[in-house]
């Protein structure tokens, strides 16, 4: 259809040239005088500058529909988006409150800092996505259903009609002129040519009146639409620029965080691990007893009785006999014997349990002693 409506533009063009051609050869008076030249000139020259704003303007109205498109879609990921990192935050941050790693506390804490983080950058997407819609989305839109556009559109279209009318009325004139000049002295034709010489005068009234307006209110539309559009653009890369720049501050922290506390773990001392497997059964009480006595008159067992010791290893209790052990726990020593086996008292609990798994603590707190016991 638009294809049509150009090629018809320019064959009415085309007309009206020849036209003009015609009345320049011919002089003398009337419609094809050299004023009406002039003025169908300055016509051509106002078609054609509403030709190109209509061009502009419906080209501009694509464009803005084509953003606020792009940008509902966008909005719409984002959110997606936002949903899948608020549920990834909720589990990072469960897994390092319930902390059930029984050799440190490290990743716990790396999975509450990378939770509370990409809280952190949902957020900043979902204010993103807010200002998205707010700043960008809903003011193109408006402009694209308002009535200024529709008005301006409505005015050129009725300029068009006018104008086709006034080029079919000058051809009738243009054809009433050819008659009276074939039979002159003829009334009746020459009130005719009257009629629609004064019906084309009029026309082309009202069609300079018309075109004025309808090239006024499409300049306006256009000009508005470059300057609205121009900022929205702006105001969406502000706004994108702005996400980015928090998110990566975020970021930055976050692996400050991180890297601060693997450091930490490489730098300080690893104590080996003892090994139960290899471990002998823990011997009976009885057993104990005696060896015990004898151990201590030989000098082989500690001397200067019970002391305190903190867990430095984790240990689970595999028989009634023996103690389960958590890292910070202080334990009772009573006896150790020679095959790596100790045996005290931890949270009010008697039993036995490895004794490399401990470090002797000459100064505890009062609190740290009540817990023993």
């Amino acid at each position: 259809m638009e294809a049509i409506r150009k090629q018809a533009t320019k064959l009415r063009e085309q007309v009206a040239r020849q036209q003009q051609a015609v009345f320049k050869q011919f002089g003398g008076g009337g419609y094809g005088g050299s004023d009406n030249v002039v003025t169908d000139e300055a016509e051509l020259h106002q078609h054609q500058r509403l030709e190109r704003l209509y061009i502009s303007t419906r080209a501009g109205k694509h464009f803005q529909r084509d953003i606020v498109r792009g940008v509902e879609g966008y909005i719409v990921t984002g959110s997606k988006q936002v949903e899948i990192g608020t549920k990834l935050s909720e589990d990072s941050r469960k897994y390092g409150s319930d902390n059930t790693c029984t050799s440190g506390n490290t990743l716990s804490k790396a999975a509450l800092s990378y939770g509370r983080a990409r809280a952190q950058m949902e957020k900043e997407r979902g204010n993103l996505l807010k200002a998205l819609g707010t700043q960008v989305a809903e003011p193109l839109r408006a402009m694209v259903l308002g009535a200024p556009l529709d008005d301006a559109r409505h005015l050129a279209q009725r300029y068009d009609r006018m104008r086709q009318e006034a080029e079919a009325q000058a051809i009738e004139v243009s054809k009433r002129q050819a008659k009276v000049r074939e039979t002159p002295g003829n009334p009746d034709l020459a009130l005719k040519l009257d009629a629609a010489e004064v019906k084309l005068h009029d026309l082309k009234s009202n069609m300079a009146i018309l075109g004025k307006e309808a090239a006024a209110a499409m300049a306006a539309v256009e000009s508005q639409q470059q300057r609205l559009t121009l900022q929205r653009l702006i105001a969406m890369v502000e706004a994108e620029r702005t996400y980015h720049q928090r998110v990566l501050q975020i970021l930055g922290q976050l692996e400050g965080e991180m890297l601060s506390e693997r450091q930490r773990i490489e730098a300080a001392p690893t104590a080996p691990t003892p090994s139960v497997d290899t471990m002998p059964p823990p011997p009976a009480y009885e057993e104990v007893n005696g060896i015990y006595a004898s151990q201590t008159h030989n000098g082989s067992t500690d001397a200067m009785g019970y002391f305190l010791g903190e867990v430095v290893h984790p240990y689970q209790a595999e028989s009634d006999v023996e103690l389960t052990l958590s890292v910070g726990d202080y334990v009772v020593v009573r006896k150790v014997t020679n095959n790596g086996w100790a045996e005290g008292e931890c949270k009010g609990k008697a039993g036995w349990f490895p004794f490399g798994y401990i470090e002797r603590r000459d100064r505890v707190l009062a609190s740290k002693m009540a817990e023993v016991f």
